[in-house]
């Protein structure tokens, strides 16, 4: 290796100069318009950090009180408000958001790239977290805390047994979280897909990639059925629409099969990424490939699969029918193959290899140890009789504990040693580090191994007190101790960490001899992660290119120029990694913190039933999300200069495949399981609800609803062929905003026939379920005809002022997907509620 002259070194500190320039950060209060993937993965974590002390803090109250019979350390109310809050917090507001903040961090610098796609997208979900966890949280401070347990199992949590703003909190909190989460999803997914290093073909990128990608998936599809059903009994406690009460044709029951159609999901979206941490750490210890990459994918794929197949595993003691059971029993077993693919794909990496125990690969083993345990045990509770036995009980708590603290948190102190130094640029040290980690160990087995006991003889969840004499009094307080220990073990790790950053010896280049990208960066990272993009051939870069950092700061690998104001990564296929555009991403910006803001502010005005406020900040909300869509594509702000260098593929804005495609399309993926979810509770209360009341004549004029209809297809239809031929290089502006505004005009009347429709019907939706639903489906078609309406006139002037024309024909086929997909909830919602219920035996 050469050593680099004068000269040399002083045009690489120019190059990174002129990068430092376009992609820096803010200081002040301009930092809260940054948008970078590294600033705000950090933001997530340390966010996730502050929340699982909170949530950590309220699980030593609820041992505390348990330690021993009859204690009153907290009342009753109070014990509930704890109780909720410590699971909502654990599982809403640190697990998800602080798995998703480090792959924010991690994914761009694994692949190559030097942003995420949607930089703004991803500070809008971290400003969405934070005020929404915010909320949450003062509620336990206000003494109105939710108190029905984290799943706010109805009736309980309905408005006649928990009349206050209690559930209220964390019915509109946990919704305004999961646009965080969704977002961040959306963001993973279009990202791995389409923005890895040019010829990082999907069989050549890291292991953690696919499990981000699969978890991202799962969010993607998984969140939106726990969306709907605390926007449904938000609109059943406000406004008294019966969707869960069974005298007026609800049924409580649809609320759990919403929850877990969430729930069990969740628990992998939480383990998946948990166990790409452990994918990519045991090669790195163990100085070797990892064992079975094929095998290990496959699995990954097929757990993410299975996971959505069994959500009444949590439901077999409501009344399931036999067969139904004998299925998601079989199902819940079956998930145990994927997982044993990757448990022996990381004891065969362990047995050829030659491991090296440093504290990461501690927390390693102790996961290895602690998951396997939680997963027998989760087989046991997939036997239907057994789960009859235990169901309720402090064997569940355990069994879940050993699962998601096991399966989740271990992994994901291992990562956090393991990155220390992209973080800080030094070493964790060995001492502390090893004596948190035993600390941990030996507290949360004490806890929870314990709790099985406990749990096998009788003893109840959620319960605040106990009798002595019932043979539960020594292994509480065992439990109760070990949590002491368990919390001394994590603040011994909060320590080290702490300590590691002002004495933590300095970190060399690539301390851990590790394979993947991210450790060809500085450390920490500069804000553009590389000045020039390396081509990746290989799935372990780093060990057969040792250079790779020297090579990448000295510019000799792709877009180098910054002097057009751009920032710039590849756009790849997504299959091959072959380079077909230049994506230009957005700049730090204010709108995302506004944008969240005024949603902050909707939520409050929901919660203290100030409705007007909530409509005027929704609105404002709406239309600064309008106006942050407006320095898109061939905008100025967004391209200021449009050029490319010789032998350079295209700016992604002037192409028809960009990646405001693929991500209105996962964008549409995650809207349609929210409608499908719609659609389930539909179909589910005319099967099951026992008080299901079905009109004698129709509440709606459906001549209209077919007019409406029928208006929105001829407006899809009428932009198909120009749209055609905008793809093909063709179109004069004129036409364009002749399409444009027609088929707007066309929105707006199916808008308006659609709201005729509501208005006129007799439509009674306080009194039976069946109106009620036939209201929120209409209001859904409503609210995305005018959306499209409003898409569209916006096109229309955008072409007016040169945005869009046949050079820069990218925005109008992202709008032509909203519409498609409106389109076709219209016409499901015309089959549904006019053309199902006489085939059921109603009108």
């Amino acid at each position: 290796m050469t050593t680099p002259s004068n000269e040399q070194v002083a045009a690489q500190e120019q190059l990174h100069d002129q990068f430092n320039d376009v992609w820096g950060n803010p200081r002040g209060w301009k930092s809260l318009t940054i948008v970078n993937h590294t600033t705000v993965g950090i933001r997530f974590m340390l966010t996730g950090l502050g929340f699982f002390l909170f949530g950590g803090l309220l699980a030593m109250l609820v041992r505390t009180q348990l330690a021993i019979p009859g204690y009153d350390f907290l009342e009753p109310d109070v014990y509930n408000q704890v109780f909720t809050m410590h699971g909502t917090v654990m599982m809403f507001l640190f697990a998800v958001p602080m798995m998703e903040g480090l792959a924010v961090y991690l994914i761009p610098k694994m692949l190559g790239a030097r942003d995420l796609v949607f930089p703004r997208l991803s500070a809008l979900g971290y400003w969405c977290y934070l005020f929404g966890g915010l909320i949450l949280c003062a509620s336990l401070l206000l003494g109105i805390a939710p108190k029905a347990g984290w799943f706010m199992y109805t009736p309980l949590s309905s408005a006649v047994h928990t009349p206050g703003p209690n559930s209220d909190f964390w019915l509109i909190g946990i919704t305004f979280v999961e646009i965080s989460a969704v977002s961040a999803g959306v963001e993973l997914v279009v990202s791995i897909l389409r923005t890895r290093a040019e010829g990082m073909s999907l069989n050549k990128m890291p292991i953690y990639a696919w499990y981000i990608l699969v978890m991202a998936m799962m969010i993607v599809v998984g969140f939106p059925p726990l969306i709907l059903g605390s926007i449904l009994l938000e609109l059943e406690r406000a406004v008294g629409l019966p969707f869960f009460e069974v005298a007026r044709g609800g049924d409580p029951i649809l609320w759990q099969h919403l929850f877990w159609l969430f729930g069990h999901p969740e628990v992998y979206i939480i383990f998946l990424p948990a166990a790409g941490i452990v994918s990519t750490l045991l090669p790195v210890f163990c100085q070797r490939p990892l064992v079975g990459y094929r095998w290990v994918v496959l699995a990954i794929l097929t757990t993410g699969f299975i996971s959505f197949g069994l959500w009444v595993h949590h439901m077999f003691t409501v009344g399931i029918p036999q067969l139904a059971q004998a299925f998601f029993s079989a199902a819940s077993m079956l998930v145990a193959i994927p997982t044993g693919i990757q448990v022996f794909a990381w004891i065969a990496t362990l047995w050829v290899g030659r491991p090296l125990y440093h504290v990461p690969m501690l927390w390693l083993v102790g996961f290895l140890v602690i998951f396997v345990c939680g997963g027998l045990t989760g087989v046991m509770l997939a036997l239907v009789p057994f789960d009859w036995q235990v169901h309720d009980t402090h064997f569940v708590v355990a069994h879940m504990h050993y699962v998601l603290v096991g399966g989740m948190f271990f992994p994901l102190l291992a990562g956090i040693y393991y990155w220390l130094p992209h973080f800080s640029g030094r070493m964790p040290s060995v001492r502390l580090g090893k004596l948190g980690f035993w600390l941990v160990f030996i507290g949360f087995n004490l806890t929870f191994l314990i709790m099985h006991w406990t749990g096998l003889m009788g003893m109840p969840r959620r319960i605040y007190t106990y009798q002595s004499g019932l043979g539960w009094d020594l292994p509480n307080l065992i439990s109760s101790i070990g949590s002491f220990i368990m919390a001394i073990g994590i603040a011994t790790v909060l320590l080290d960490i702490v300590l590691h950053f002002r004495f933590g010896q300095k970190a060399t280049k690539n301390p851990w001899n590790a394979d993947t990208l991210e450790w060809s960066t500085h450390l920490p990272p500069s804000p553009y992660n590389f000045v020039s993009l390396p081509p990746v051939r290989t799935r372990h870069p780093m060990w057969e290119l040792p250079d790779l950092e020297e090579r990448i700061d000295r510019g000799e690998f792709a877009l180098t120029v910054i002097d057009h104001g751009r920032r710039e990564t590849w756009g790849i296929e997504p299959l091959t990694g072959k380079v077909r555009e230049i994506i230009h991403l957005p700049g730090n910006s204010w709108w995302p913190f506004i944008a969240s803001l005024f949603i902050a502010f909707t939520c409050l005005g929901l919660l203290s039933k100030f409705y007007w406020v909530a409509l005027v900040a929704n609105i404002v909300a709406v239309l600064v999300l309008l106006r942050w869509s407006w320095e898109n594509g061939a905008h100025p702000l967004a391209a200021p200069d449009a050029r490319v260098q010789p032998g350079e593929p295209p700016l992604h804005s002037r192409t028809c495949d960009g990646p405001g495609l693929w991500g209105m399309g996962v964008t549409l993926l995650a809207n349609g399981a929210l409608y499908l979810s719609l659609l389930f509770g539909w179909f589910y209360l005319w099967t099951v609800s026992p008080n299901w009341l079905v009109p004698d004549d129709a509440v709606i004029d459906q001549r209209l609803l077919l007019a409406s209809a029928v208006l929105l297809s001829i407006a899809v239809l009428w932009q198909r062929p120009v749209l055609r031929r905008l793809r093909q290089g063709q179109g004069e502006p004129a036409a364009l905003i002749t399409c444009f505004v027609g088929t707007a005009l066309l929105g707006a009347l199916h808008a308006g026939l659609l709201l005729w429709t509501l208005l006129a019907g007799d439509l009674a939706p306080r009194a039976t379920a069946h109106d009620a639903v036939i209201v929120v489906m209409l209001v859904y078609s409503l609210a995305h005809g005018t959306l499209a309406t409003i898409l569209s006139a916006l096109q229309a002037l955008r072409v007016h002022y040169g945005y869009v024309c046949k050079r820069t024909p990218y925005e109008p086929l992202v709008v032509e997907q909203f519409w498609q997909y409106s389109l076709a909830v219209m016409w499901i919602t015309y089959c549904s509620v006019v053309l199902f219920p006489p085939t059921f035996g109603g009108v």
